[in-house]
C-alpha cells in the first residue's frame, strides 16, 4: 500500500522510520511532507520517497498514494478533514484534534486514531482476562501512575535530524492559530494553568484515557484534579467509572528521572491485573502484564512484539480489509471531551474562567 507521511520530527524518525523500513512488505512510502525541508529530505532519504513537500494541500493535490501517515505535532483536524476530503485513507496519531468542532468538520471517510497502546500484545491479553473475569462489572478500582522524563533524554539514543530551516514567522503564525483553538475549546480567558493541563491531557494522559476505553468505557463524570510544580509539573485526576468502581491517575513530569515508567493497575475484587509499560520509544521492549489471582500467585506475560508495528499492520488491515480499528473518530472524539471536562474540572474547583467548548 502506498502511504504518505505528514510530519518527520521526532517520533516519525525514532519509531516510524524503522518500522517501514522493515515492513515493506505492507507499505511503500511515495511521499513525506514537513515544514521543514531538511527533515522531509532527510527521512525522505532513509524511506526511499519520491515526492518531497513543505505544504500538505500540494502533497496531497499530487497525490501517487492511497492513505496518509499524519504524524505532525500539534491539532491534526485541518490534516485530516484535507486528507480526508481528497479521498484518502487517514491513520492519525493522537489527539485527533484540540476541539469537538475540528472532529465536527471532518468529512466522511476511512479513518484510524493511533493509540499504539491499545495494539500492545499485553493490552490485549489484560483485556481478554479482564473479560474472563465478568468485564467492567468486576472492577473496583483503576489506578495509573506515569513517570515522565524529558523527551530529550528519551530520544538521546535516536540521533534525530534537527529542523533548523522554518521560517520563524511561520513557526509563530501556526503557534498563534494553535492558541486560538485551545480558545475555542477552553474559552479565552482561560488561564496558562488551565491550557497546560489540556495540553498534558491531550498530549500524553490521553494514552492512559485510551486504555481507560477499552477495559471500563470513558468516565462521564471527574471528580477531582490537582496540579502542583512548575508546569508542566504532577497532575492528578480521579472519578466514577462508567460501570462500577472509581479510576484514579497521577502523572508527573520528572525531568532528570532515570526512565519513563507507566503503570496501570486494575483491582477486581479477587485479584489484580497491572500492566508497567517502559519507555514508547523504544522498539520491542515488552509491556508486562502481571495477573495476581487466589492464593497471592502471580503470572507474568511479557512479549517482544512491538504495539506501533501492530498498529501500522491494523492500518493495512483497515484500509485493504475493512477491519475496523480500535479507536475510529468517536473514540477520538470522547477523548478531546474527557480532556474538556479534566480542564472544566480544575478550572471550578479553582474558581478560574472556563468558557468555550469545555463549559
Amino acid at each position: 500500500m502506498r502511504i504518505a507521511l505528514v510530519g518527520c520530527g521526532a517520533v516519525t524518525q525514532a519509531v516510524y522510520v524503522p518500522l517501514l523500513s522493515r515492513r515493506r512488505d505492507l507499505f511503500e512510502v511515495s511521499a513525506v511532507c514537513d515544514l521543514s525541508p531538511a527533515l522531509a529530505d532527510a527521512v525522505g532519504d532513509r524511506l526511499g520517497a519520491a515526492g518531497r513537500y513543505t505544504s500538505v494541500a500540494e502533497m496531497l493535490a499530487a497525490g501517487g498514494f492511497e492513505a496518509v501517515v499524519v504524524l505532525a505535532s500539534g491539532s491534526h483536524g485541518e490534516t485530516v478533514r484535507q486528507a480526508l476530503a481528497g479521498g484518502y485513507a487517514v491513520l492519525c496519531e493522537k489527539p485527533l484534534a484540540l476541539t469537538r468542532a475540528e472532529v465536527a468538520a471532518l468529512p466522511e471517510g476511512r479513518l484510524m486514531v493511533g493509540y499504539m497502546k491499545q495494539y500492545d500484545p499485553a493490552v490485549r491479553r489484560a483485556e481478554e482476562v479482564l473479560a474472563g473475569l465478568g468485564g467492567p462489572e468486576v472492577i473496583r478500582a483503576v489506578e495509573v501512575t506515569v513517570l515522565h522524563p524529558s523527551g530529550e533524554s528519551q530520544l538521546a539514543f535516536a540521533n534525530l535530524t534537527q529542523a533548523r530551516d522554518v521560517d520563524p514567522g511561520l513557526l509563530a503564525s501556526l503557534r498563534s492559530a494553535e492558541n486560538e483553538l485551545v480558545s475555542r475549546a477552553l474559552g479565552e480567558a482561560a488561564p496558562e494553568a488551565v491550557r497546560s493541563l489540556y495540553g498534558v491531557s491531550l498530549g500524553s494522559i490521553c494514552h492512559d484515557l485510551s486504555l481507560l476505553r477499552r477495559f471500563t468505557g470513558s468516565p462521564n463524570e471527574i471528580s477531582y484534579v490537582e496540579t502542583w510544580g512548575a508546569a508542566p509539573g504532577s497532575i492528578e485526576i480521579s472519578g466514577p467509572l462508567p460501570v462500577r468502581g472509581r479510576f484514579s491517575l497521577r502523572w508527573h513530569y520528572l525531568e532528570d528521572y532515570p526512565a519513563y515508567r507507566e503503570t496501570v493497575t486494575i483491582h477486581h475484587d479477587r485479584g489484580s491485573l497491572e500492566l508497567l509499560f517502559p519507555s514508547p520509544y523504544l522498539m520491542n521492549a515488552p509491556t508486562t502484564l502481571t495477573v495476581v489471582s487466589d492464593a497471592e500467585s502471580r503470572t507474568h506475560w511479557r512479549e517482544v512484539t512491538e504495539a506501533f508495528e501492530v498498529q501500522l499492520a491494523a492500518f493495512h488491515a483497515y484500509v485493504n480489509d475493512g477491519k475496523p480499528p480500535l479507536t475510529d473518530v468517536g473514540g477520538g472524539l470522547e477523548d478531546i471531551v474527557t480532556a474538556q471536562r479534566i480542564a472544566a474540572r480544575y478550572a471550578v474547583q479553582h474558581e478560574l474562567p472556563i468558557g468555550g467548548e469545555a463549559a
